[in-house]
């Protein structure tokens, strides 16, 4: 899928690389029963065009990124936004929101910052299973 694909409503790019994205991507789908989200790696050509689309520093790796209906959230805003979407018992951390943005970025960026050390990093980027193959963007 590329830019001429149709439109997308909700896509989220994640750092291809990173353990603990890779695993919260796995947490997204089982979540997911509908397939409402669609994936791809920040590092994929798909992922590269959004962050030009969207005036993101292109070696922007340390967030996730929701773009839903033509907007982007970035770190805390996109996990937020992410479950809001969920049913069940995990839509309730979207009310996490009235925390201050100030303080839910400063704690996800001490995640990001030392995600790697914390929970590793893999030599390439992950890779669908054949089911799921559909539901990611290169």
């Amino acid at each position: 899928m590329g830019s001429s694909d149709p439109v997308i409503k909700k896509v989220i790019l994640f750092d291809g690389v990173c353990n603990l994205c890779n695993h919260s991507v796995q947490f997204i789908i089982r979540h997911d029963p509908v397939g409402q989200f669609k994936f791809a790696a920040l590092q994929s050509p798909f992922g590269q065009e959004q962050l030009r689309k969207f005036g993101i520093p292109q070696d922007a790796l340390n967030s996730v990124i929701l773009i839903k209906e033509g907007v982007a959230f970035q770190r805390s805003d996109a996990a937020l936004e992410i479950a809001r979407d969920f049913t069940g018992i995990w839509k309730g951390l979207y009310y996490t929101n009235i925390i201050p943005r100030f303080f839910r970025d400063w704690i996800y960026d001490r995640i990001s910052k030392n995600r790697y050390r914390l929970f590793g990093k893999r030599d390439e980027c992950m890779i669908p299973t054949p089911e799921l193959k559909a539901r990611f963007i290169s």
